[in-house]
């Protein structure tokens, strides 16, 4: 299945991915090898599950991690969505099906923290977008990424934009000298496992992208304050929450 024939295939299920991050996440899993592993931290409904596996050649093993357990589901829901979550899980669940890839996705139910006896061997895609708390960002980084093979691909959502998981990239990827930053679509970062390299030219590569950080705290906190309402009423089309 092309990229566009995939993307047409999730327009309507609910998500925060970009069709740009979409394409970022269908060339990496394209890339990997028959025998491969992709595992995804965070589904929600499917959207990005769902190219990650129509990308993806036969016999590549595809992991879905995700407790829908009603926290951290969205902008503001951290936590109390238990109804919503069950929702949730039926809504992905009817995804996978409706676009044929429910036989190549396995489902692990538990936290991502939990998640590692259900995952054998190393990973060749990891795509975390998980809890966006900084310990929870940052153990996902950390743990799941030691996982992530030479040449492998670490992609991370909503990097330079939430607070937790920049800090935790700042924490665990800035000085890294087995992840190189290899390029962003908006809010979803690229790094390459590798050995060697500069570790000042990787931190400089990532530093570079923090005035975009600066601005989306600042258009969030604009957001809060109403601005959405405000660009409405002057028959502008609001900015969206900057993901």
């Amino acid at each position: 299945m092309s990229f566009a024939e995939a993307w047409a295939a999730v327009t309507n299920v609910d998500g925060w991915l970009t069709k740009g991050q979409g394409l970022v996440l269908y060339e990496a899993a394209a890339a990997c090898p028959p025998d491969g592993r992709i595992v995804e931290i965070g589904s929600f409904h499917g959207r990005s599950t769902i190219v990650l596996a129509v990308a993806a050649q036969t016999g590549v093993e595809i992991v879905a991690i995700d407790p829908h357990a009603g926290n951290d589901r969205g902008p503001h829901e951290i936590a109390g969505y238990q109804q919503a979550a069950t929702d949730d899980l039926a809504k992905f669940e009817a995804n996978l099906v409706a676009t044929g890839v429910d036989d190549r996705v396995t489902h692990v139910r538990e936290f991502s923290n939990s998640a590692h006896p259900h995952v054998e061997g190393d990973i060749d895609v990891l795509y975390i977008d998980g809890a966006h708390r900084y310990e929870t960002a940052r153990a996902d980084i950390k743990e799941w990424g030691a996982r992530v093979k030479p040449g492998g691909r670490l992609l991370i959502h909503d990097s330079f934009s939430s607070v937790g998981v920049t800090a935790a990239i700042l924490r665990e990827l800035i000085v890294s000298d087995r992840f190189r930053y290899v390029t962003r679509s908006r809010s979803l970062a690229v790094y390459e496992a590798c050995s060697g390299g500069s570790r000042a030219g990787n931190a400089a590569r990532q530093l570079a992208q923090l005035p975009w950080f600066a601005r989306n705290l600042v258009l969030k906190a604009l957001l809060s304050l109403g601005l959405a309402k405000l660009s409405s009423k002057l028959g502008r089309t609001p900015p969206e929450w900057p993901y």
